[in-house]
């Protein structure tokens, strides 16, 4: 990640490398430093995935990640073995368009634990879900019972709001850029728009009230 992430992506981060028992960490990087230096930090620990977060903003990065609900936070009923290997579970969205395609194919690579990793225990007891709604990609773990085969959730819950897909890694040709995004500035000033419009006519007709 990069210097002056928030505390909650703070913790978002260990629940990840938590789920992810293949996962390596490394120290933060600079805000100044350009992000191809990730690309020779992954070659030099023969890292073929990398998940950056980047918090120029405190919460700006190609995808943007929102509604971040933690394992702590959430105090949920259900529980995994640490190190068990996941199954992934996908909306059929994914399989009609190709950016979701692709989508699909880098969370397969990125959130599923190899089979027989020194850190991974041969148990399958949790399902990662990956569901569309929104255009936005919602993520949540549930603990797959025993008894009865019913999903219990775990935790942590966030939601990916895509906002570009480029050709490399960490630069390059944009292949898609999402067209329903939003940067959270500009939902700033449309929210401060619509409060600046409706306290203007709130004035207006309390002065139109006040004449008659």
């Amino acid at each position: 990640s990069s210097r002056g992430i928030n505390f909650r992506t703070r913790h978002l981060m260990k629940d990840l490398r938590t789920l992810m028992p293949h996962s390596k960490a490394d120290t933060k990087m600079d805000r100044k430093d350009k992000l191809f230096i990730i690309n020779e930090v992954c070659e030099m620990k023969n890292c073929n995935k990398c998940i950056f977060f980047e918090a120029k903003k405190k919460q700006d990065l190609y995808f943007l990640v929102q509604n971040i609900h933690t394992l702590a936070e959430l105090k949920m009923t259900g529980n995994c073995l640490r190190g068990s290997r996941p199954v992934l579970s996908f909306d059929p969205v994914f399989d009609q368009k190709p950016h979701y395609a692709l989508l699909k194919e880098l969370f397969i690579q990125i959130f599923s634990t190899p089979q027989y990793h020194p850190r991974s225990q041969p148990f399958v007891d949790h399902v990662f879900t990956f569901s569309i709604t929104d255009e936005r990609i919602w993520f949540r773990n549930y603990q797959i019972i025993e008894d009865d085969g019913a999903l219990v959730e775990i935790g942590p819950r966030f939601v990916l709001n895509l906002i570009k897909i480029f050709q490399g890694s960490f630069g390059g040709q944009t292949l898609y850029e999402n067209p329903h995004y939003q940067s959270p500035n500009m939902v700033i000033l449309y929210s401060c728009f619509h409060y600046c419009y409706f306290e203007s006519i709130s004035r207006y007709l309390k002065q139109e009230f006040y004449v008659c």
